[in-house]
């Protein structure tokens, strides 16, 4: 009963009259072990006293010891060990059919049980211990290991799929957003600079703001400028009009939240702020859609040009990418508790601004800075260690 698989129990129970009564036994543990040890305490202390009487017939008082030991080792081989070993290891074969016999004790025994089990608690009240049962919700850390116990049941892709959709409610959208001096934005009151933008811009949304790049009034999606262009309407007054108001999402908000919330808002695209309203990045639906399954082919690219591999087996990276892709891309463990891009675990490990071919291990990771410029670092060097 306490062996089988309560999930595998789920599933017969749909089609099972035993498994739904088996699984309504385990509901209540109390009266299911009450019954059981009542049970096998009374067949036990009644064959020992069979037994002793028959000695006693037999061979007279001095076969007492000896009929006691040959019952101790026909219990224990016959009616403890072997049994209860064969059912461990074949619990729905066991635990189905044994249903029906149990449940029907459990009836019979209940006030028996339940008399029992008010001196055990008032037993247990008095050395302070709380008998109450308690039932724990399952932590995300112990379905971490179910399903990666699941390897023979689940394909290792859908695996991975499925720890990386448990791992969306730990991972806050700074964690993999676009930081705001990477994002590329127009001044709406400029027409000349929003059409520049237009013809060379290589992203399907462009941010527009009201005199201050960090006053973002809305956003422009290339794909109804191109419908303007084939309806032959376009004029900079219709392009104004299709500006869309933006979306904020606070800072600290887990991608499993804003998952939901990009599916309830209708929304592909949301500016990260923080406590104080002020623009810190940009999340949008294709980021969080990485992080399950996984790099798409549109952004290996922009990867390529942020790490690149050389002949000693190091890599040249740019320090200002996320360090969740780099773990990625490089097999590594960087911490993201504090910093979310190399450059800021940098900052974080050294306390001040490095100077050129100033090197440091971080784990088992050489890190060698190559280049810097405004006080900024634009280039490092990493190198795995054994």
């Amino acid at each position: 009963m306490m062996a089988i698989n309560r999930y595998r129990l789920k599933v017969l129970a749909k089609t099972s009259k035993n498994a739904r009564r088996t699984e309504h036994l385990l509901t209540d543990t109390d009266h299911l072990i009450g019954t059981i040890l009542l049970g096998n305490n009374f067949v036990n202390i009644f064959a020992s006293s069979i037994a002793t009487v028959l000695a006693v017939k037999l061979w007279g008082q001095d076969s007492i010891v000896l009929a006691s030991l040959a019952l101790t080792f026909v219990i224990l081989v016959f009616a403890e060990t072997t049994p209860k070993t064969f059912a461990a290891k074949n619990p729905e074969k066991v635990a189905l059919p044994a249903s029906i016999i149990i449940s029907a004790l459990i009836k019979i025994f209940k006030p028996i049980v339940w008399l029992i089990g008010l001196m055990s608690k008032l037993i247990l009240k008095l050395f302070g211990i709380d008998h109450q049962q308690k039932h724990g919700d399952i932590s995300s850390e112990e379905l971490r290991m179910v399903v990666s116990d699941a390897k023979p049941i689940i394909a290792s892709n859908y695996q991975k799929m499925l720890l990386n959709i448990i791992d969306l409610e730990q991972v806050k959208v700074e964690d993999i957003m676009i930081p705001r001096h990477e994002l590329i934005s127009v001044d709406i009151n400029k027409p000349d600079e929003i059409l520049k933008q237009l013809q060379r811009i290589q992203h399907t949304r462009l941010l527009t703001y009201d005199t201050s790049s960090d006053n973002i009034t809305g956003v422009l999606h290339m794909r109804d400028i191109a419908n303007l262009y084939a309806r032959g309407e376009f004029t900079m007054d219709n392009v104004l009009a299709l500006v869309r108001d933006p979306y904020f999402v606070p800072e600290g908000t887990s991608l499993a939240h804003q998952l939901a919330h990009f599916q309830m808002q209708k929304r592909r695209l949301g500016l990260i702020v923080d406590e104080y309203g002020e623009v810190r990045g940009l999340i949008v639906l294709e980021d969080i859609l990485e992080e399950i399954v996984g790099q798409f082919t549109s952004n290996q690219s922009e990867i390529i040009d942020e790490i690149s591999l050389q002949a000693d087996g190091s890599y040249l990276v740019d320090p200002r990418i996320n360090i969740r892709e780099l773990n990625t891309t490089l097999g590594i463990n960087l911490s993201v508790a504090k910093a979310k891009t190399l450059n800021g675990l940098i900052l974080e490990e050294l306390q001040n601004i490095p100077k050129r071919d100033v090197s440091f291990k971080i784990d088992h990771l050489l890190v060698e800075i190559l280049q810097i410029s405004d006080q900024t670092i634009k280039l490092v060097k990493l190198t795995k260690l054994d």
